[in-house]
């Protein structure tokens, strides 16, 4: 009996849905029967942004709160499993990733259903997955693999080319001299691999097994100082947000004081941290820095870590 799949996604650049066709490929060729459904909000998302408009979305990504989804539906009540492929926005799920995953009709659909999220980024995921595993915890559903495909280049490069491709839509070279920005096409050509380590057990209905046989083909990577950026900075987030609800009227100039200060943070505060933790700190915590590389490669969900 032929086995059913929602694919799920969210895109502006196109990129999520180029990684989700090249995922779907080994199971579509096995005979698989796979819906789709893109998730579309009533305010729309333009791309490419404007800047200011980018970081108006930080206090609703990273509080996690839904914006109002356009009417939907999909053929069937149930499925085997769903693939959710998703990107982040300031250390989040996407706003309409967020919304789809608090949606009540959404939620009925994925209650104690296999999902598998996939994920296409800058570099940075691990705190908008943490959101997601909570989501999908709060919704029944069955997390059983996760995948994530980032921008291999040097952190502070891709800082310069993501913003290059967010704000003029070109994924191309800036200034002819820095990378390509995103997910390379070779690592988008091989979401396929993963797509049919998948479909195994799409077949077999072994869930249980999956998420470490991901982890050995390196769908997942978990990179020591991108998790400790990521760990300080996404407590940073909450207390901008925290000013920003304090000071609502002065929304728009605090973003802007925000947007410098990230990239100071990023560009000159972070290297200078992590060598301070690389000299007194990681040489002393290998073991708790083993456990929570780990745990951020897997697809359980725990309140603290």
């Amino acid at each position: 009996m032929s086995k059913h799949v929602l694919a799920v996604y969210f895109t502006q650049s196109g990129q999520t849905k180029e990684i989700l066709d090249s995922f779907l490929q080994p199971l579509l060729a096995d005979g698989v029967s796979v819906d789709y459904l893109q998730v579309q909000t009533q305010h729309s998302f333009p791309f490419p942004w404007s800047i200011p408009v980018f970081f108006d979305t930080v206090p609703e990504s990273v509080e996690v709160i839904p914006t109002a989804l356009k009417p939907w539906s999909v053929p069937r009540e149930r499925y085997d499993l769903v693939v959710l492929a998703w990107q982040p926005w300031n250390l989040s799920p996407s706003i309409p990733i967020n919304s789809i995953l608090q949606d009540e009709q959404f939620k009925a659909l994925i209650k104690h259903t296999p999902l598998v999220t996939i994920c296409g980024c800058r570099n940075m995921w691990i705190n908008a997955q943490e959101k997601n595993k909570k989501l999908l915890r709060e919704a029944g559903a069955q997390l059983s693999g996760n995948i994530a495909l980032f921008d291999r280049h040097l952190n502070h490069l891709s800082y310069f080319t993501i913003f290059h491709w967010l704000g003029t839509g070109r994924k191309d070279r800036k200034w002819g001299i820095f990378p390509k920005p995103g997910v390379a096409a070779a690592d988008i050509a091989n979401a396929s691999v993963f797509g049919a380590t998948v479909n195994r057990h799409l077949q077999s209905g072994n869930w249980q097994d999956l998420q470490p046989e991901l982890v050995k083909q390196k769908a997942v990577v978990v990179k020591y100082s991108l998790m400790f950026i990521e760990r300080k900075a996404g407590k940073i987030f909450k207390k901008w947000v925290a000013i920003i609800n304090k000071h609502p009227k002065n929304r728009k100039k605090i973003l802007v004081a925000y947007k410098y200060y990230l990239a100071v943070a990023l560009l000159i505060a972070s290297p200078i941290i992590l060598l301070v933790d690389l000299i007194l700190v990681r040489p002393f915590s290998q073991k708790k820095v083993r456990r929570q590389m780990d745990y951020y490669a897997g697809v359980e969900w725990r309140e603290k870590i």
